[in-house]
C-alpha cells in the first residue's frame, strides 16, 4: 500500500448527513429570527466550521454566533444527527482497507462526541483507530488544526504515509498545511473545480475508487 493511514472527513464523505445538518440550521434560523434562502444554499454549511459560517454569512458578533451553534445543537443532539446514512460502498470500503494493514481515522469539524456517536450508530467505530473533532467550546474546529491533533496523537512522524479524504475544499486545504495528499470525492457536497483549485492531488468520482489511489495503483 502506498498509504499506511487514510484520514476521512464525515459530512459528505463517510456519511449523507445533509438533511439533518440543513433541518438543525433552519431550526436555529428560524428560532432567532434570521432569514434564509432555500434548502440549496444551505449545503454550503455543511463541512467548513458552523461558527464560522454564521459568523460570516450574517455578519453577527461571537456571543450570537455561539448562540446560533447552540440552537443548532438542540435539534441535532437527539434528532439532526441520525438524519444521516452511510453513502454506498463505505463499510465495503473500510473493511477492505481495515485488512491490508491501512490505519483508519476520522478527521472531522464537527464536534468529537457527535462523530462518536455517528460511527457507533453506523456500526463503523470498529474500522477505525482514531475519532477526531473539535471540542464542544469550539476550539479545534480549523480542519488544519483537527488534522494535526490526528497525527500528533498517532505519533506518526512520517507524513508521506498518511492521506487525507474529504469533499470540500477545507480537507484539501487543512491536509495541505499538514503535509498530507489528499483525495477529493465527489461523491459529496463539493465540485471537481472547488477540489481541483484547491490543490487536490487525486479525484475519486465514486467509493470504488478510493480503495485503488491509497493503494497506488
Amino acid at each position: 500500500m502506498k498509504y499506511k493511514y487514510a484520514f476521512f472527513d464525515l459530512d459528505g464523505t463517510l456519511t449523507d448527513s445533509q438533511a439533518g445538518i440543513i433541518n438543525s440550521i433552519m431550526y436555529s434560523l428560524d428560532k432567532n429570527n434570521l432569514p434564509y434562502r432555500d434548502r440549496e444554499y444551505l449545503k454550503r454549511y455543511i463541512g467548513p466550521p458552523l461558527l464560522e459560517m454564521f459568523k460570516s454569512e450574517y455578519s453577527v458578533d461571537d456571543t450570537m454566533a455561539r448562540k446560533l451553534v447552540a440552537d443548532f445543537r438542540e435539534r441535532f443532539k437527539d434528532i439532526g444527527i441520525f438524519e444521516n446514512e452511510v453513502y454506498g460502498g463505505i463499510p465495503e470500503l473500510c473493511e477492505k482497507l481495515e485488512k491490508a494493514g491501512v490505519k483508519l481515522v476520522v478527521a472531522t469539524s464537527k464536534p468529537e462526541m457527535f462523530a462518536v456517536r455517528i460511527m457507533d450508530h453506523f456500526d463503523l467505530s470498529k474500522y477505525f483507530v482514531l475519532i477526531s473533532g473539535s471540542m464542544p467550546d469550539e476550539t479545534r474546529t480549523d480542519k488544519a488544526e483537527v488534522i494535526c491533533h490526528s497525527l500528533n496523537t498517532l505519533g506518526i512522524t512520517d507524513r508521506s504515509q498518511v492521506i487525507m479524504v474529504g469533499d470540500r475544499f477545507h480537507d484539501v486545504e487543512g491536509a495541505a498545511k499538514n503535509g498530507l495528499d489528499c483525495i477529493g470525492v465527489l461523491y459529496g457536497y463539493g465540485s471537481r473545480e472547488e477540489l481541483t483549485k484547491a490543490g487536490a492531488a487525486f479525484i475519486a468520482p465514486r467509493v470504488e475508487d478510493i480503495f485503488s489511489i491509497i493503494e497506488g495503483k
